[in-house]
């Protein structure tokens, strides 16, 4: 019988902030823009994180203010308080 280790991310605290984490790294483009696939690639391929688990970090970004979803969904700013949880 094998027994498989839970997901990291499968809370979405922990989620949230690793997008936050690779949001910071990730260098802004045109206004503060950090597209969305720059943030959803290295979470669910490199990561392996489930895209259940994605989606409930980056809701509970929003919902907390650190990210800021363009209505679009196209694109995140990171928030003053994003940035403040990172200092």
């Amino acid at each position: 019988m094998k027994f498989v280790a839970p997901s990291p991310y499968a809370d979405p605290d922990l989620a949230a902030r690793e997008l936050l984490r690779i949001a910071a790294g990730v260098n802004p483009d045109y206004d503060d823009r950090i597209y969305i696939e720059k943030i959803n690639w290295p979470m669910l391929m490199d990561l392996k994180a489930a895209p259940a688990e994605y989606k409930a970090g980056l809701d509970l970004a929003i919902t907390r203010g650190w990210l800021w979803l363009h209505e679009s969904g196209t694109y995140v700013r990171l928030t003053e308080a994003g940035k403040a949880l990172l200092a």
